[in-house]
């Protein structure tokens, strides 16, 4: 009987490290994600990329963050492109 309780435990232990594993790998692309989301967004708005366009710079809020956040590069390209048609955020 301990014998079974030993080897579930280890089953128990194997299957958290492997759920623990999945969060961390899944976390890291997210944040390199949003990382590069919001680079993007800094450096348009360094070099004033929208004003080309005859638009405004576009705001950091808390908005455009969590959008950048989200879903990072595609996100940061959204916005330029509502931006782009003059619809803000």
């Amino acid at each position: 009987m301990a014998l079974l309780g030993i080897a579930i435990l280890i089953l128990v232990i194997i299957i958290f490290f492997l759920v623990a594993l999945y969060v961390i790998r899944n976390f890291t692309e997210l944040a390199i994600n949003a990382i590069i989301g919001l680079v993007t967004l800094l450096i348009v708005n360094f070099f004033h990329l929208m004003q080309y366009a005859g638009k405004p710079d576009i705001g950091f809020d808390w908005i455009t963050v969590i959008i950048c956040a989200l879903a990072g590069l595609p996100g940061a390209l959204l916005l330029i492109i509502l931006s782009l048609a003059g619809i803000t955020l």
